[in-house]
């Protein structure tokens, strides 16, 4: 069953009930706020260990690139090696 409440009638009354209603809101919002700069922080955190892993991510492709590099130079001296031994024993 709903409750009526009564509105008070003396200005100073509405006056501090507004006060009051002020005061809860702004106790909310810098709650809010506390949380928001916590979310924040670990947002913060959690971007700079993806940038880190990143990195390193990086570093492995290029370190791949490297040795494949080498791996294709390496399989072209074997041919040109095999292609030489193939037209010697012509």
């Amino acid at each position: 069953m709903a409750q009526i409440l009564a509105f008070p009638q003396k200005p100073e009354d509405r006056l501090r009930a507004a006060l009051r209603s002020l005061e809860g809101a702004l106790a909310e919002q810098k709650d809010a706020f506390g949380a928001l700069r916590t979310h924040l922080t670990a947002l913060g955190g959690a971007v700079s260990g993806l940038e880190t892993r990143v990195h390193g991510y990086r570093r492995a492709l290029a370190g791949t690139v490297r040795e494949l590099d080498v791996a294709r130079a390496s399989a072209r001296r074997l041919e040109a090696t095999a292609d030489a031994w193939l037209k010697s024993a012509r």
